[in-house]
């Protein structure tokens, strides 16, 4: 699993020109989903999530958590962030998961990240639109092991 992490001021995303998630002040989080990625994956993943300190406490020192902060998660799945640019001018998808798979640990993640976040999401394999005013701007990327 990977996901991608942008510290925002807000996001929403949108599907249809309606509003599915939206959140203030926390993280937007893309999650992709590769074979042989497993609870085990989601669980690694989630504890780096809530635990990261990305955050800047009274000193402007990234020191404090999205728990720390009470802030709030958005995650939308994003399947291309396994896409392989390496060969010719087409992105491979070979190592993304067989969506049906993907779903249901896309939604153990999210399960896993509502005990301890208010977490809003997109919606599983839909065409979205995502906005956000980035915080920093501050992006990272995290892979399970």
């Amino acid at each position: 699993m990977r996901i991608l992490i942008q510290r925002v001021k807000k996001a929403k995303v949108d599907v249809d020109n309606k509003t599915i998630g939206e959140i203030n002040s926390g993280l937007l989080v893309f999650l992709g989903i590769k074979k042989e990625d497993d609870l085990e994956s989601a669980i690694y993943l989630k504890h780096k999530l809530v635990n990261l300190r990305i955050f800047s406490d009274e000193n402007d020192k990234m020191n404090l958590s999205i728990k720390d902060v009470k802030g709030e998660i958005l995650v939308v799945s994003q399947f291309t962030l396994y896409g392989d640019c390496s060969k010719g001018r087409r992105p491979s998808f070979d190592k993304t998961e067989d969506p049906i798979l993907a779903k249901k640990l896309y939604e153990e993640f999210i399960d896993l990240l509502k005990k301890d976040i208010p977490v809003k999401t997109g919606i599983f394999g839909a065409k979205m639109e995502v906005f956000l005013i980035n915080d920093g701007p501050l992006t990272f990327l995290i892979e399970s092991k």
